[in-house]
């Protein structure tokens, strides 16, 4: 069994796919960032495949596909296919801005991706010019209309909170997933280098605690591997999960670890340990020895983020270690 030294166990993996990005969204990566890895440096099809399939014996149950922008990946569709026939595995999902969504969705869903979530932070066109560098509202909104089609098994709506957020922009959003059988997912930003602490930080519970008044909402459970606490209408029309990693951290159930492309198993958000396993995947390493390196790594994983208490100490873009 994954397990940690905290007794926490471990049975979800983030794996960034690229660091590549065709957005600069405000919070996440620095407008002028080029310091990307060299695609030399990623870990193959097969070195990903071998890598997981290691973590699948040792109880490893839900895998997501992340970035940069996992789209941007080239026969990504192949990759899924091989880690949807790894045994043990029986939730694989995706993270994607949705602006190649339109183009991918339908062979995504039949290689074996489930479920889908999609990073749309305001449905003002505008707004979400500013946010992202880039007029792209017309893109995703046709990315998931795509989706829809294609049906998944759920679709949810990651929605970041950012200085200026307002009233008006969280009950639009909340409209608009309730009209088309989407998912709310609003998240509190992180302190992750320069973009994430000069994004602002903006606290979800006043918003928790307004919308549960608003819709007559009860606090529910949505299906999922992630940290998210859902509030739910008696119907389940509306509903709105909330990722407070500053407000109301989730430490103590924290059951995922983060794979970047590179091969470095990122042990915590708000820590810099990490271990180095494309190294070990290039120099021969057997499986045994893999299932070992894993095991002890995990030993290494902090008991909890230091955001609130030393917000400067992580340095590195959120884009680089899986979104």
């Amino acid at each position: 069994m994954l397990q940690d030294g905290f007794g926490r166990r471990i049975d979800y993996l983030r794996l960034s796919v690229t660091d590549r990005c065709d957005l600069r969204c405000s919070y996440c990566m620095p407008k002028h960032f080029k310091d990307f890895e060299e695609p030399a440096h990623w870990l193959s099809f097969d070195e990903i495949e071998r890598l997981l399939s290691v973590f699948a014996r040792l109880g490893l149950k839900r895998i997501r596909l992340t970035g940069g922008e996992p789209l941007l990946r080239k026969d990504l569709p192949e990759l899924v296919r091989r880690l949807a026939a790894l045994p043990g595995i029986d939730d694989l999902s995706l993270s994607t801005n949705g602006t190649q969504l339109a183009k991918h969705a339908a062979r995504l869903r039949q290689a074996g991706v489930s479920r889908l979530n999609v990073s749309l932070d305001s449905l003002d066109r505008d707004t979400l010019h500013r946010l992202t560098g880039r007029d792209v509202l017309a893109q995703v909104l046709a990315g998931l209309e795509a989706a829809r089609g294609a049906g998944f098994r759920a679709i949810k709506i990651n929605m970041v909170a950012t200085t200026g957020l307002s009233e008006r922009d969280v009950d639009a959003m909340v409209a608009f997933c309730a009209d088309r059988g989407f998912v709310l997912r609003l998240i509190e930003t992180m302190p992750l280098g320069e973009a994430g602490r000069s994004a602002g930080f903006v606290d979800l519970q006043p918003i928790r605690a307004r919308l549960r008044e608003r819709f007559g909402l009860v606090d529910g459970v949505v299906p999922g591997g992630g940290p998210a606490r859902y509030l739910v209408s008696p119907d389940r029309r509306v509903q709105i999960g909330f990722i407070t990693p500053i407000s109301q951290h989730f430490c103590a159930t924290c059951n995922r670890v983060r794979l970047s492309v590179d091969g470095r198993l990122h042990l915590c958000l708000g820590q810099e340990t990490a271990v180095d396993f494309r190294s070990l995947l290039r120099g021969g390493a057997s499986q045994a020895q893999l299932a070992e390196h894993i095991g002890q790594a995990l030993l290494r994983r902090p008991e909890r983020h230091e955001f609130r208490e030393r917000p400067g100490r992580t340095v590195r873009i959120m884009s680089s270690i899986g979104g």
